[in-house]
């Protein structure tokens, strides 16, 4: 967005500057710069990716054309470049902490038929995708419920400078029972309270980032003098659920610190994201629910005293493209042959934490099994408002669509640019973020069809802005404790 601004700033005064155009020109052109700006505006491309056996789709390692060496650092090294190629601003790996599994502990039907039944760590996972790339950004999820802040702290500050500021970090509270028993706890935290523990936790985070001031590092053979060691602080942080006193270890980047991602969806998730995120995951049902939700988000930033512009909101979306819309008919036609019932099964299971085995598939649930649940709230309260009351398994498979492809994006190139081009300049969204439901396969096909022309009509950038993530989001270096005055702090 600021490197927009400069180059619309730059055209007008171009046009009013020239002599022949004079007064005239600048009483017709100069009151559209503000429109010019909003026209220039580009759009935040993301790559979702998870450190496993598949994609977010479950069974996306079915596909006859998707790669099976996934524990290899060539895969992730080669999905990188094309991304990279695309000129996408970010990698991101999606992670959770356990097996999907029924209540129990049954996890079997996830290994034999490869339901998320791998998940690497994804910051060891992105260090070949880093060496194989220049400017690509390269985003992780670390829990804020199973980690100490300052191992969190000082794992991505590191990343950060060994990718020369190019890292961002996913923000999760996470809620699945199954992370919880790995971790050596018997059950998950209280949505609420996962949220309320997870700001006190990026406070830390933030705190020990900034408490190198940028010119702290010295390192003066001659004086033999390393470092000023006025300019850098001691946290001594003490709030209710967790405290940490430093000092942090690892001095700043060229980006200052990693970006913050975040991707909650209840009430309460969307006041962190507000709070902190400065990339924002979101899906969407439709267009005018989109719109309505983009401005509230916005809305809800500035309330907590922060510049709106210093967010950007991307909506997921699962592109089949194709020449033309029969090939990518035929596409999405494959790919709905490939899921099973068991991928639907575990993977609500895993999300909400009770077992969909348990039960016949059009036996309505109870009311005391509906307050059971204690995952995503969100997604169960949506499966209500459809169905009703009282719905059962087979109402919470069709609502949700776990485990299938969820509102594809199907057309010829000229047709997802269209669509993708309404929801950014309605506005709805500020980018998106690209799901496969083919690896790499989906990556190349929209990096070699839907970007050139994204490209074409000004709307993705033909090249990087910067060598940051930073640089190339539109994002200003933050000044160390330029996030104090939000209104949580």
């Amino acid at each position: 967005m600021v490197g927009s601004r400069v180059l619309c700033s730059d055209a007008v005064a171009r046009i009013t500057s020239d002599k022949r155009c004079g007064e005239r020109a600048t009483e017709q052109f100069a009151p559209n710069l503000a429109r010019l700006e909003i026209d220039m505006r580009q759009m935040a491309l993301i790559g979702f990716l998870q450190a496993q056996n598949c994609s977010n789709f479950s069974f996306s390692w079915r596909h006859p054309d998707s790669r099976t060496d996934f524990t290899s650092p060539d895969y992730y090294a080669h999905i990188a470049r094309v991304l990279e190629e695309g000129k996408f601003h970010m990698a991101f790996f999606d992670d959770r902490l356990g097996m999907p599994e029924y209540e129990g502990g049954a996890y079997q039907d996830a290994i034999e038929n490869g339901i998320r039944c791998i998940k690497m760590d994804p910051m060891a996972t992105l260090m070949p995708m880093a060496m194989a790339t220049t400017n690509l950004g390269l985003g992780a999820t670390m829990s804020t419920t199973y980690y100490e802040p300052f191992h969190v702290a000082r794992m991505f500050a590191t990343f950060d400078l060994m990718t020369k500021g190019r890292a961002a970090w996913n923000i999760v509270t996470s809620l699945n029972d199954t992370e919880a028993r790995n971790m050596g706890r018997d059950g998950s935290i209280a949505h609420d309270l996962r949220y309320d523990r997870a700001d006190e936790f990026v406070e830390i985070v933030m705190g020990h980032w900034d408490t190198w001031a940028d010119d702290a590092l010295i390192v003066d053979k001659q004086s033999k003098r390393f470092g000023d060691g006025s300019k850098v602080k001691r946290l001594d942080y003490q709030g209710q659920y967790l405290k940490s006193r430093g000092p942090f270890t690892v001095p700043r980047s060229e980006q200052g610190h990693p970006v913050l991602i975040q991707a909650g969806s209840s009430g309460r998730g969307q006041k962190f994201g507000a709070d902190w995120g400065e990339l924002i995951f979101v899906v969407y049902p439709n267009l005018e629910v989109a719109k309505k939700n983009y401005a509230g988000l916005k809305e809800q930033c500035a309330a907590t005293g922060r510049d709106p512009d210093t967010m950007k909101i991307a909506h997921l979306i699962n592109p089949f493209v194709a020449e033309t819309r029969a090939e990518a008919e035929d596409k999405l036609a494959l790919v709905e042959t490939l899921p099973i019932e068991a991928d639907s099964l575990m993977l609500l299971s895993e999300a909400l934490n009770f077992d969909f085995g348990s039960k016949p598939l059009d036996e309505p649930f109870t009311r005391e099994e509906l307050d059971s649940m204690t995952g995503l709230h969100a997604m169960r309260d949506r499966v209500i408002e459809v169905r009703g009351p009282a719905p059962t398994i087979r109402d919470f498979i069709e609502v949700t669509e776990r485990g299938r492809v969820r509102d594809p994006w199907v057309g010829s190139v000229t047709e997802i640019a269209d669509r993708m081009e309404e929801w950014f300049t309605t506005p709805a969204c500020d980018g998106f973020v690209i799901a496969a439901s083919c690896v790499p396969g989906t990556y190349e096909d929209f990096v070699r069809l839907v970007v050139p022309e994204l490209q074409r009509r000004g709307l993705h950038h033909k090249d990087y802005a910067g060598t940051t993530l930073r640089e190339n989001l539109g994002f200003v270096r933050p000044e160390v404790g330029a996030w104090k005055h939000r209104s949580n702090a």
